[in-house]
């Protein structure tokens, strides 16, 4: 399941009072600037005030998407700007939200970083939900083909949405960032503040996210062998199941992302100010870890059910005996009863219960057929970890284009006019 983010809020921003327009020539432009952030001001204590289940993300993400030429219009013109600063508010410290305080930033940068994680979280947040409706509808068993895939459809358009976030959260941490700070030297003292604006934590969000988009892309893959499994599930595999090889190198390649991401984010509290405030908030580290873990464990019970499905019954009784320590593991860290459900996130609930069961199906047969038929040693932990083979892509991320400007020197309209001056410079010299 996709994380699900807490979007931040801003102060009111007037770009008159900052800037002076000495030729005029940008007065209106400036206006509809000011008049784009304050609707993006305005969405945002919107959704503040709405429940999860009825947020708006896509007004969301349009209105952030129209304000972001007019700011990228602004960085761009040579005008004069006396001590710019905004205030946002921080969701990813350990902060509650309510009693988080906005923290001022200086210069532009600041308003495009935040403006383009508010992007990338509320597309995050819209494959959640995506996900959410759809529900376990590959498990109906009264599903017809033409409702199954239309649903894949959607199952697609929510990756594609995490994989738009994670090349927004690159381009954040990888450009943005790095020029705020070339920009202004005294910026990593804000910075200290606010664990949303730390490039290796803005980093980890964009591997993430594309986890996130990973394990959405291997449910599609598997929906249609999950519909055929309903009435016989674990061995042997239905034909439409694709390869439990393939299927744990893209869960190898998953889990190494959460991990990766959850590094990043342990080592940005380490190298900054040890103030627990500027750490990240416990949700978000518990995501990555737990994900880790389910994507590992997933990863090591498709290596055994291939072993397994090659008659090679030790090994399969070694990896899958794996997977289920890890997902029983997983549970008991996070207190949740498999059997009652009476603690724990129900989605995390049922996925661990539906997974571990599925697991320990297939350990009890490859185990009996090992036991009656193959009789092959099972291979020690350090012999099963030496077999894990490498990780393998199952999503690209989706690269982000800055808008063009709505005007000023590199917008459509300032282009057209540079190309006819230099046409009429070249008319002058031919003359």
């Amino acid at each position: 399941m996709p994380y699900l983010y807490e979007l931040p809020t801003t102060g009111a921003v007037s770009f008159s009072s900052f800037i002076h327009d000495n030729s005029g020539s940008w007065t209106i432009s400036i206006a509809n600037a000011t008049t784009a952030r304050a609707n993006l001001r305005s969405v945002l204590k919107e959704s503040k005030r709405t429940e999860d289940g009825e947020k708006d993300y896509l007004k969301i993400i349009k209105t952030t998407d129209d304000y972001l030429p007019q700011l990228r219009a602004i960085q761009n013109c040579p005008i004069i700007l006396d001590g710019i600063a905004f205030s946002w508010r921080s969701t990813l410290s350990s902060h509650t939200f309510t009693s988080s305080p906005r923290v001022d930033f200086p210069t532009l940068f600041a308003d495009l970083t935040f403006s383009l994680l508010t992007l990338g979280f509320a597309l995050s947040n819209l494959a959640q939900t995506k996900v959410v409706a759809l529900g376990q509808y590959e498990l109906e068993r009264h599903i017809t083909d033409a409702e199954r895939q239309k649903k894949d459809q959607e199952l697609n358009f929510a990756t594609t949405l995490l994989c738009k976030a994670s090349g927004i959260f690159s381009y954040v941490s990888e450009k943005v960032i790095p020029d705020w700070e070339h920009e202004v030297e005294g910026v990593k003292m804000s910075r200290d503040l606010a664990p949303d604006v730390k490039k290796e934590v803005v980093d980890a969000l964009a591997k993430m996210a594309l986890a996130d988009a990973s394990q959405l892309s291997i449910r599609k893959l598997l929906t249609r062998s999950a519909y055929d499994s309903t009435l016989s599930p674990g061995p042997p595999l239905p034909r439409s199941h694709p390869s439990p090889a393939l299927i744990a190198k893209l869960f190898l390649n998953a889990a190494a992302l959460y991990t990766s991401a959850r590094s990043l984010v342990k080592g940005s509290a380490k190298t900054h100010s040890s103030n627990s405030d500027d750490d990240v908030n416990p949700e978000l580290r518990r995501h990555l870890a737990d994900e880790s873990v389910f994507c590992s464990a997933a990863a090591h019970k498709w290596l055994g059910v291939d072993a397994g499905e090659a008659e090679r019954s030790g090994e399969a009784v070694g990896f899958l005996r794996w997977a289920v320590a890890e997902l029983e593991g997983l549970s008991k860290d996070r207190k949740i009863d498999l059997k009652t459900g009476k603690s724990g996130k129900a989605a995390r609930k049922d996925r661990l219960a539906e997974d571990l069961d599925g697991t320990k199906t297939f350990l009890r047969h490859y185990q009996n057929m090992n036991d009656s038929l193959h009789f092959l040693p099972v291979p020690s932990n350090a012999d099963v970890q030496a077999l894990v083979p490498t990780g393998r892509s199952a999503v690209q991320v989706k690269t982000y284009d800055p808008p063009t400007p709505t005007f000023g020197p590199f917008s459509v309209e300032g282009l057209r006019r540079q190309a006819e001056a230099l046409e009429v410079q070249g008319q002058d010299g031919e003359d």
